[in-house]
C-alpha cells in the first residue's frame, strides 16, 4: 500500500510539474519508478531486468493523461501558440515510434545512463549557451520546413526513447525562438502528446511479440496500476497549479526549471 501511496504523491508532484513546467511525466516518473522497481524486484529477476524500460513505457503512457490536460488548461488560459506548434506534431509522432522501439531493444543499464547524459548535456546547454536563462528577443525569423522535420523527428526519437516527452528540447527550441518562459513551458503539452500517443502503441504492440512476461497487471513493458495511480495523482497537482499559469517570473521560471532538471540527474545516478 505505501508503495502506491508513495506513487500517487509522486503523480502528483508530476502534474504540478507539467502544468507548470512543461515536463514531469518522465523526469519524475522515470526515475522514481525505476528506483522502486529495482528495490522490490531482485536484479536478475525478469522485472528486475527491465526495470527501466517499464518505467519509461509507463511514464510515456502516463504522459497522454497529463499532457492532455495541461493542453486543455493553457488552451483555456490562452497560452499556446498553435502556428509554432502545427508544423511539428507529426515529425515529432513519427519520430516517436523509432524511438520506442529503439529503446525496447537496449539494455536497461545503457538507457538509464542514455538518460542520465542527456539531462546532463540539456542543463551545460541551457545554462551556458545565451538565450535561455534570460529574457530573449521576440520576433525570431520561423526555421525552414526541412529544420522543422528534423527537429521534430529528433525531438520525437529521443522523448520516446527516454519517456521524457520532449519537453526539454521543445522549452529551449520556443525559448530561443523568442518565446517567454510562460509559453514556452505551455506548448511543451501538446507536443508531448504525439510521443505519448505514438510511444504508448509501440510499447502495448510489442506485448503480442516478443516481449518477457511481468505478470498481471501488466501491457507489454507498461505498468497497468502504477499507470493508474499516477493518473489520479497528476489530475490532482494539475488543479493544484492552473491558478499558477502565467504568474511566475519570466527569468524565475527559467531558474527554477534548470533547478528542477539537476534535481532529477542527482536522483538518477545516485542509485
Amino acid at each position: 500500500m505505501s508503495l502506491y501511496l508513495l506513487l500517487a504523491v509522486c503523480g502528483c508532484l508530476t502534474g504540478i510539474t507539467t502544468v507548470l513546467f512543461g515536463f514531469g511525466g518522465g523526469f519524475v516518473v522515470v526515475p522514481l519508478l525505476y528506483q522502486l522497481l529495482s528495490q522490490v524486484n531482485a536484479v536478475d529477476s525478469v522485472i528486475g531486468r527491465s526495470a527501466m524500460q517499464i518505467a519509461v513505457a509507463t511514464s510515456t503512457c502516463v504522459m497522454i493523461f497529463g499532457a492532455l490536460l495541461a493542453t486543455l488548461r493553457h488552451q483555456r488560459a490562452g497560452t499556446l501558440d498553435w502556428s509554432q506548434l502545427r508544423p511539428l506534431l507529426g515529425f515529432i509522432g513519427a519520430g516517436a515510434v523509432l524511438g520506442a522501439l529503439a529503446a525496447a531493444a537496449v539494455h536497461g543499464d545503457w538507457l538509464r545512463w542514455a538518460f542520465a547524459a542527456y539531462l546532463a548535456l540539456t542543463i551545460l546547454d541551457c545554462w551556458l549557451r545565451p538565450g535561455f536563462l534570460s529574457q530573449p528577443a521576440e520576433g525570431r525569423a520561423a526555421p525552414s520546413s526541412i529544420a522543422t522535420a528534423l527537429s521534430g523527428l529528433v525531438i520525437g526519437w529521443i522523448a520516446a526513447f527516454l519517456g521524457v516527452g520532449g519537453s526539454v528540447m521543445t522549452v529551449p527550441l520556443m525559448r530561443r525562438r523568442g518565446i517567454a518562459m510562460g509559453r514556452a513551458t505551455a506548448m511543451a503539452n501538446p507536443l508531448s502528446l504525439p510521443v505519448a500517443l505514438a510511444g504508448t502503441a509501440t510499447y502495448a504492440t510489442l506485448s503480442a511479440g516478443s516481449t518477457p512476461s511481468f505478470g498481471a497487471w501488466h501491457l507489454g513493458y507498461i505498468d497497468l496500476r502504477a499507470t493508474a495511480v499516477l493518473m489520479v495523482g497528476s489530475w490532482i497537482g494539475i488543479r493544484v497549479a492552473t491558478p499558477w499559469i502565467g504568474r511566475i517570473p519570466d527569468q524565475a521560471h527559467a531558474k527554477i526549471y534548470l533547478a528542477l532538471l539537476v534535481i532529477v540527474l542527482i536522483a538518477m545516478v545516485a542509485r
